[in-house]
């Protein structure tokens, strides 16, 4: 391997070429943990996520994952540790200012909960005017059409979402997740509810998000997507971060055994 020093340079074939360093972490989580009685469902987690990133997060049931999730976007505080989000410490926010940590996460869920009595254009506008009372009708509706184009959906935004496909309201959701333009965007499970060839372009799309500089982060236990895929992957086990594994090295995923 060719020497890196600290100048930012590296030595290559006797020339020394600059090397660009990583932008600093959106997300960072230091010495967390959460609690719940006497059970730790975060146990002393470190976890830094870079933007332009997709982050996969595996890991038995009951591990913890759906509880780091949520302290990334304030639904709850950790019992001790610092939560920093887009440079808000969320560890310490009011909850007065809640709103302003939740216009920099966007969140997917399994189950879609897309409102089922507004159209597909309707559900991304609504969410963003809830992250953002500034924003016209006139201007939300442009731009609820603008995400769903980028999700494939720009000819379904009046559709209702009896109307589409699980693959299509979970683009959907996704649209509504980012229209906002977030600089985080928080999965869990949103593949869960779709079959394996769907699941793989949802997961495709996630690619191009992390591509437009958003950090993401998915919540899975499709381990044929994360094999796929090769990217960073990091594993909770009884809440502690066991493993983190950078892209393209994937590795066994020992933690299958204790599910």
């Amino acid at each position: 391997m060719a020497p890196v020093f600290a100048t930012g340079a590296v030595v290559a074939n006797g020339e020394v070429r600059p090397v660009a360093p990583e932008p600093p972490a959106i997300v960072e989580l230091i010495g967390v943990t959460r609690t719940y009685g006497s059970r730790a469902a975060v146990d002393q987690v470190d976890l830094a996520l870079l933007p332009g990133k997709l982050t996969f997060l595996v890991g038995p049931s009951g591990a913890g994952k759906t509880t780091l999730l949520k302290l990334i976007n304030r639904e709850i505080r950790p019992t001790s540790g610092e939560v920093w989000v887009a440079g808000i410490a969320a560890h310490r926010l009011k909850t007065t200012r809640v709103a302003t940590l939740r216009r920099r996460v966007g969140v997917v869920f399994q189950d879609y909960k897309l409102l089922p009595r507004l159209t597909a254009m309707e559900n991304v506008a609504f969410g963003l005017q809830v992250v953002d009372l500034r924003v016209s009708d006139q201007e939300a509706r442009e731009r609820a059409l603008d995400a769903l184009d980028a999700v494939g959906l720009g000819n379904r935004g009046g559709a209702f979402p009896n109307e589409l496909s699980g693959g299509q309201q979970q683009r959907v959701a996704i649209a509504r997740a980012v229209v906002a333009q977030p600089p985080v965007l928080i999965a869990d499970e949103p593949t869960g509810n779709l079959d394996q060839e769907t699941a793989l372009e949802i997961m495709d799309l996630f690619e191009d998000i992390a591509a437009w500089g958003t950090a993401v982060l998915v919540a899975t236990h499709n381990i044929d997507i994360v094999t796929r895929h090769q990217r960073r992957v990091v594993t909770l086990v009884d809440g502690r971060l066991v493993r983190d594994q950078p892209e393209g090295q994937t590795g066994r995923m020992a933690w299958l055994a204790l599910s």
